[in-house]
């Protein structure tokens, strides 16, 4: 316990020697514990903020299957969440990851048409999902046909996250040393075998770090849903029906001033769906990873 203590004394030493040489490196070490310190506040009161303002309005009458003014169930937008993200990541994934393989390890190596592929794809990571929900709307729902429904809204969130799905999977493919590739070459396997069982195993959880940040972007989005998928209070049962998600259903009730304390248990809800959406594909992609590599 000495020992530790007394290599925790000289580590701190050293650390105190060097900001004495070089003062901005106190500053910048300042200002980095200082933005995390504001970070953790915020996102705290952020969190006691909804649990104090929404947990006291939380009943059973918000649970209920089939919404009405009088109980203004939250039930069918949850539902309509959960099928919404499950087709949303049925399409954008398979197409960022195959897109990403592609740029990283079957494109030329400073190829032209690819820095405009990862510019394009960075700019629109920068699009207002206003803009998107315009897209949507005039090409899924009037030129396509499909109407305003949970499928035009999905496809449209699908698109909405597909540059987020590329870029991370594209930085974790990067990111596998070429030692990896050049070893499985040298064992005789061919291109695609060494990228999906030598390559990608390693990507894994850069990968599902990129889906779980893009499930969190679809959960809390509403201005896009607006223009493709409605704020129909019912439980869509098909692809094609309208139906608002538990952010719409809050954002909704928070403009009616008879709803605001249902609105605020909503916020609750959805905080917890996000919570434990991020848990579970944390804990899928750590056992997912592990299983890849072993």
């Amino acid at each position: 316990m000495e020992e530790i203590k007394a290599i925790n004394k000289q580590t701190f030493g050293q650390k105190m020697k060097s900001f004495k040489r070089r003062p901005f490196s106190l500053f910048l070490a300042v200002i980095v514990i200082l933005a995390a310190v504001i970070t953790v506040a915020v996102l705290g009161f952020l969190v006691v903020y909804i649990l104090v303002n929404g947990v006291p309005y939380l009943k059973p009458s918000l649970f209920e299957w089939k919404y009405t003014t009088d109980n203004v169930s939250m039930m069918p937008a949850i539902m309509n969440t959960l099928f919404m993200v499950v087709v949303s990541l049925v399409v954008s994934v398979p197409l960022g990851v195959f897109a990403a393989i592609y740029l990283a390890e079957y494109a030329r190596r400073g190829n032209k048409f690819v820095k405009i592929i990862r510019v394009t794809a960075e700019t629109l990571s920068g699009i207002p999902s206003i803009v998107y929900g315009l897209f949507g709307m005039l090409f899924f729902v009037n030129f396509m046909g499909i109407g305003k429904s949970i499928l035009a809204g999905a496809l449209t969130l699908a698109i909405m996250v597909l540059p987020t799905v590329m870029r991370t999977t594209e930085e974790a493919l990067l990111a596998v040393p070429d030692s990896f590739r050049e070893g499985s070459y040298g064992l005789g396997a061919g291109k695609l075998r060494t990228v999906f069982k030598i390559v990608l195993p390693p990507a894994v959880p850069g990968i599902l770090s990129g889906v779980i940040l893009s499930i969190g972007r679809m959960v809390g989005e509403t201005a896009a849903l607006l223009y493709t998928s409605t704020s129909a209070t019912k439980l869509a049962t098909s692809l094609t029906d309208p139906g608002r998600t538990l952010a719409i259903h809050m954002y909704v009730l928070s403009g009616e001033a008879l709803y605001v304390n249902e609105a605020n248990a909503t916020a609750v809800v959805l905080l917890v769906m996000v919570i434990i959406i991020n848990a579970l594909s944390a804990w899928v992609a750590k056992k997912v990873g592990v299983k890849m590599v072993d």
